[in-house]
């Protein structure tokens, strides 16, 4: 993905809470605790209704931070989790330094 597209994900009040909740999800999802925890990541109701957005929103910022590579989704049954992908942030931390 080129630079440009990494920062665009980025550029958004909303997708940035949504990573910085993603960072701590025992903290930022406590109703997570009673539906399994937290092996497979945060399920996407968590995050929506942590959100306060439209399940449309919330699904197009994810895809969108996805396509980025800051964050990993995976599929359980009829659910979808997430999480942070850690290395692409050493990476955009790599980049900045080297670059800007």
């Amino acid at each position: 993905m080129e630079n440009i597209e990494l920062f665009k994900a980025l550029s958004n009040k909303s997708r940035l809470q949504m990573l910085e909740w993603l960072k701590e999800p025992e903290i930022n999802f406590p109703g997570q605790l009673e539906h399994g925890g937290f092996e497979h990541g945060v399920c996407v109701g968590q995050i929506q209704a942590k959100a306060g957005l439209t399940q449309s929103t919330v699904s197009e910022y994810l895809s969108i931070l996805q396509r980025a590579g800051f964050i990993e989704a995976k599929r359980v049954g009829q659910w979808t989790y997430y999480k942070r992908n850690e290395g692409a942030f050493e990476a955009l931390s790599k980049l900045i330094q080297s670059n800007l």
